[in-house]
């Protein structure tokens, strides 16, 4: 086990003797470290957070914080991380709260930029990217294959559902469908996230199908209930057209537009 003389690690934290633990580090209550996670230095790992394997963790981040939140009085709460995720300077994660599931969870093989907040409650899927500067406010979704531009701020109990992509500076106040490239302030949607599908090897085909899906979902001017019979009479040719289903039928906010 490598640990920098320097680094305070609670008595009660659980470290992996692969795990590597940087100068002046510091490691709270009942955490855990995984098999091959660094944390480079001056990292603060908070009580009740754990951190699976492979993550690296840069400096001057703080990862399982009490929440921000004047509702919290200090009652147990939670923090998890996958695998594989890279977490650069300054980041800031909070643990979760009594008044969602106590538990801020976040997936595998991200990236979180420099000084990105993730406020509590948040729950982050695997394979995003969000550009420095984000924040999240609390209890908001994000799905997997997102990419989140820098200096943009989601409102909180907002989804941002798969493979959609938000362009730098941009205001989230409504659920972001699947699929969807938004963007301004507030954010409108501005077609497809085409790019990310062709880098993800997906054939014009597909590509198509979900493009004539935009068009019914947000293009038609069908009520919402006519528009989800149509996709889903389209969604038996292209089955990955569900996923834009599920945003306009799980969406409590309403979508940006």
């Amino acid at each position: 086990m490598s640990i920098h003389p320097t680094a305070i690690i609670d008595p009660t934290a659980i470290i992996d003797p692969t795990a590597q633990i940087g100068p002046y580090c510091i490691v709270g209550k009942n955490s855990k470290i995984g098999a091959g996670t660094i944390l480079r230095s001056h990292v603060i790992i908070g009580e009740n957070t754990s951190i699976g394997q492979h993550n690296e963790i840069y400096q001057f981040a703080s990862i399982g914080e009490n929440p921000q939140d004047l509702k919290y009085a200090g009652e147990e709460t939670f923090l998890e991380i996958g695998d594989y995720n890279r977490i650069r300077e300054a980041c800031t994660f909070h643990r979760g709260t009594s008044q969602d599931n106590a538990l801020t969870k976040i997936g595998s093989h991200n990236l979180f930029m420099v000084n990105v907040h993730l406020a509590h409650d948040c729950v982050v899927g695997d394979y995003n990217v969000l550009a420095n500067n984000v924040g999240v406010a609390g209890h908001s979704h994000i799905g997997n294959h997102v990419i989140i531009g820098g200096q943009s701020g989601i409102h909180q109990f907002c989804r941002i559902d798969d493979y959609s992509m938000i362009g730098g500076a941009s205001l989230i106040l409504k659920d972001v469908a699947a699929f969807v490239t938004v963007s301004g302030n507030p954010a409108k949607t501005h077609g497809l996230n085409k790019e990310g599908m062709r880098r993800k090897g997906w054939s014009k085909e597909t590509i198509n199908a979900i493009d004539e899906a935009y068009k019914v979902a947000f293009r038609s001017g069908l009520l919402r209930d006519e528009a989800v019979e149509k996709l889903q009479t389209l969604a038996k040719d292209e089955p990955k057209i569900e996923l834009l289903i599920q945003s306009i039928q799980k969406s409590e906010r309403g979508l940006v537009r």
